[in-house]
């Protein structure tokens, strides 16, 4: 571990680096927390707003339950140190999931 300050991305706008700058460790791990919760929040609605073209058909998997949509995709939500499976998928405004079962980490 180095002794320097690491060196903030260029991308990033300065307002926020000096916000992070003047926060305190206990602030950064909850800013650091939030931030990778809200990526793949927005990475998953991005996916699930992909619908397929229009006229063409998906394919229902075999396990996808009657009361889930075909647009659906499979996510992983951990909770208590354990690791699930839920269908999710777009209404609206809204996400909706649905569980499907343990991860099996083998």
């Amino acid at each position: 571990m180095s002794y320097e300050p690491p060196t903030p991305p260029t991308n990033l706008p300065s307002e926020v680096v000096n916000a992070l700058n003047e926060s305190s460790p206990n602030r950064l791990r909850d800013v650091a927390r939030y931030a990778e919760e809200l990526a793949e929040h927005k990475e998953r609605a991005a996916r699930l707003e992909e619908d397929t073209p229009e006229g063409e058909l998906k394919e229902r998997p075999d396990d996808l339950p009657d009361d889930v949509p075909t647009k659906a995709t499979i996510t992983i939500k951990e909770i208590n140190d354990n690791r699930y499976y839920y269908w999710q998928w777009r209404e609206g405004d809204k996400i909706k999931s649905k569980y499907k079962g343990p991860v099996n980490d083998n």
